[in-house]
Formats: C-alpha cells, sequence, structure tokens
C-alpha cells in the first residue's frame, strides 16, 4: 500500500495552486490580457542586473567547481559572506558556522521543524498563516494550533496565544511581513511575544524555539524597519530565502540561521543537518550559492511594489472594499463581501478575478490579492471589482 497521507497531500493541490492553474486555462480560452491573476505569489519584477552579471561572470569563469557538490551545509565563504552581512545588518555575531544553506525557505522551515519537533509535540503559528505550515507540522506527527490575529491590526492575540501555550509546545512560527495580510508585527509585538516565551520556557522547564519565516524581509514600505527576532529572543532560528528580494523563486536558494544564544546549539545545529540528510535537502544549487554571496545584499525595485499596494489599495477602498493596509510583502488582505469567502471567491471568478480565500491561512471571511503583477492588471482589473461589489449593494 502507498502512503494514505502523502496521497490525500498529491491529490489534491494547494487552493493557491488550484486557483492559478484555473488562471492558466482561463487565459488561453479569453486572453491573458482579459484576466485579473491576483492568485500567485510570483515576484513581477525582474532580479536585479547584478544577478545576472553574477551569473554570466560565474558561467564564463570556467571554474568547474560552479557546478559541484559543496559541503552538506553549503560552501563555507558562502556561509561566511551572509554571515557577515547579518553581523553588519543587524548586529549579530555569526560566523559560517552559524548559517546552513538550504534550497529556498520551503526547504530551512521543514528542516527546522523536523530538527525540533517530535510526533505528540504542539507548535503555534499565528493567522493568518501560510497554509504549507500545516504539512510541514503534521508530517512529523506534530500538532499545529492556529491562534486568531487582533483584529483590525492583525497584530498577535495575546490572549489567544496564552490559552493555545502548553508543556507541550515545543516551537511557535512567526511570519513578517506576512502572507497573506502584509502586516509587519511591530517592536513591542515581537518584545511581548520574546518574553511571553521566555517565561513559559522558564515555567515548562525546557525551550519554546521560535521560527521565523522571512522571506519578504526586505519587501516593505514607507521606511519601516522589520524587527531581527535574533536580538529579542535567544532561541530563534531564522529561516531566510532569496526567492521574494532577488525574484529568484525558481532557483530556490535560502538559508537557517542558527545563533549561539539557542539552548544547546551546537545540537540543534547537528539535528538540522541530520533532518536536511532525512528530508534530502543537502547541497543547495551551487551556482546560486555563489550567485547569492556576489548579490548579499541587493534587491529588485521595491518601489514597484509600493506603487501597486498604492494603487491597489486606494481603487479598493474607493470602490468599497475592507483591506488591511499592507506595510510589507505583496499582498492585499481583503474582507470578503459575504460571509463564506470560497463563495465570494468563485462570484469573483464571474469577472475574471482570480482571488484566493482566507480559509486555508487561518482566517474564513478574507480573500488574498496577490500585486506582484504588472501596473496595468491592477488598472483595468478596476471595473471588474466595483461590478462584484454592486452584486452585494441592495437593489
Amino acid at each position: 500500500m502507498i502512503s494514505e497521507k502523502c496521497y490525500q497531500l498529491g491529490s489534491r493541490s494547494s487552493i493557491i495552486r488550484e486557483i492559478f492553474a484555473f488562471g492558466q486555462k482561463r487565459k488561453a480560452e479569453v486572453g491573458a490580457d482579459k484576466v485579473y491573476d491576483f492568485s500567485l505569489g510570483n515576484p513581477s519584477i525582474p532580479a536585479p542586473e547584478s544577478v545576472k552579471r553574477a551569473i554570466l561572470d560565474l558561467l564564463d569563469s570556467g571554474e568547474e567547481e560552479i557546478h559541484a557538490y559543496t559541503a552538506a551545509s553549503g560552501d563555507a565563504s558562502v556561509r561566511r559572506v551572509i554571515a557577515q552581512s547579518l553581523n553588519r545588518r543587524f548586529g549579530e555575531e555569526f560566523t559560517e558556522n552559524n548559517i546552513f544553506m538550504t534550497c529556498g525557505a520551503a526547504a530551512s522551515l521543514n528542516i527546522s521543524i523536523h530538527a525540533l519537533v517530535n510526533a505528540g509535540d504542539e507548535v503555534i503559528v499565528f493567522a493568518p498563516f501560510f497554509p504549507e505550515y500545516r504539512c510541514w507540522v503534521e508530517g512529523v506527527g506534530a500538532k499545529l494550533w492556529v491562534t486568531p490575529p487582533r483584529i483590525p491590526d492583525f497584530q498577535i492575540d495575546f490572549e489567544a496565544f496564552q490559552r493555545a501555550l502548553s508543556p507541550k509546545t515545543k516551537a511557535v512560527i512567526v511570519n513578517s511581513p506576512n502572507n497573506p495580510s502584509g502586516v509587519v508585527y511591530s517592536e513591542e509585538t515581537i518584545r511581548r511575544l520574546a518574553d511571553t516565551l521566555r517565561r513559559k520556557s522558564e515555567e515548562y522547564g525546557s525551550p519554546i524555539y521560535l521560527i521565523t519565516d522571512e522571506p519578504y524581509r526586505e519587501i516593505v514600505y514607507d521606511g519601516l524597519k522589520v524587527p531581527f527576532v535574533t536580538r529579542y529572543y535567544e532561541n530563534t532560528l531564522v529561516c531566510y530565502s532569496y526567492s521574494k528580494s532577488l525574484s529568484l523563486p525558481g532557483e530556490r536558494i535560502g538559508y537557517i540561521a542558527v545563533p549561539e544564544r539557542v539552548h544547546e546549539s551546537a545540537r540543534v545545529m547537528a539535528a538540522i543537518a541530520g533532518a536536511a540528510r532525512v528530508l534530502g535537502y543537502v547541497c543547495a544549487p551551487s551556482l546560486f550559492q555563489q550567485v547569492i554571496a556576489r548579490c548579499v545584499e541587493d534587491t529588485g525595485d521595491i518601489n514597484a511594489y509600493k506603487r501597486n499596494r498604492d494603487l491597489l489599495y486606494q481603487g479598493l477602498t474607493e470602490a468599497g472594499y475592507t483591506c488591511v493596509m499592507p506595510q510589507g510583502a505583496f499582498y492585499l488582505f481583503v474582507k470578503a463581501l459575504e460571509e463564506d469567502a470560497c463563495a465570494f471567491s468563485e462570484k469573483a471568478k464571474k469577472y475574471d478575478l482570480l482571488l484566493v480565500p482566507g480559509d486555508d491561512f487561518g482566517c474564513p471571511g478574507y480573500v488574498r490579492v496577490a500585486y506582484c503583477v504588472a501596473e496595468k492588471t491592477i488598472v483595468d482589473s478596476m471595473p471588474a471589482f466595483r461590478k462584484l461589489v454592486r452584486e452585494y449593494l441592495p437593489s
């Protein structure tokens, strides 16, 4: 017999992918310019020129090593460059030994969960959350606890969080800037979270680890600073991907950072190496490790996302929608115009508007609108959004 759990996961794709696939079919029928596809978080701005130069220079170098295996944890010189960048920007004290290269943030998170969490443990996430967290947590036989957000600012609801904590809590996952809300957890929120975890770890007699999911760290607006969580809580593992900051989602390159302050950090890093072996995630793509070393602090044109955010937020709020103002990432979280967000998303398809219902994100009643699209798509979609609103107006 095959694995029933894996069959269930493989026979039904995520709601995001289902809507994206519907969009591809619909574009073939009526033309891509007539479908307003806000489903997938695929960066729409090109990678910075430095990435192209780095790739070409490396390929022209004639060095066979750029295609060879690296150490399982990644090339030491690349890890050193990343560590030095984090030290410079965030006041850390990392060396290459604190960095483990991965195949993007998905691998970073899955490895970290496998390294820290045992069957029967519990992991807490804050809604709205990336749906794949559930697959990774339940994949190790642990229980996922979802705590609702504080409305309307979508910061952590600490009363709900306190109720979710228990002696079985092994880890908490934080995603800021957040997918799908675009909200950035404030320094006050992070300090309170750290204080709560520190107090509960002492009460329970074992550490509660904080896993930060940070692919959108550089995509923030209006001069906002994202707190670097290792500076606030000692038992923090940082999971990062260059998919969004460098517009390289298909290249699958990222890292895990484990500070020396983490409880039994050497054992944690060894467990990460072991989890990577179990999952087959050793030796992240060699060429792109070297590309990252050359472009470690570069980003794409973040202002393009800000223009899209402002255009979409203004257009939808003026049309009568209630939206969470994004502080980062490239998603707008919009209150559905009926209680059932799935039904609302289906109704939106009549106008070729492809929106992702928030149910799988742990927030029923909302839809996610990914604005990492061409500006023209946003402009052209506004009449369709207004037609959708009119369906809900009293006649």
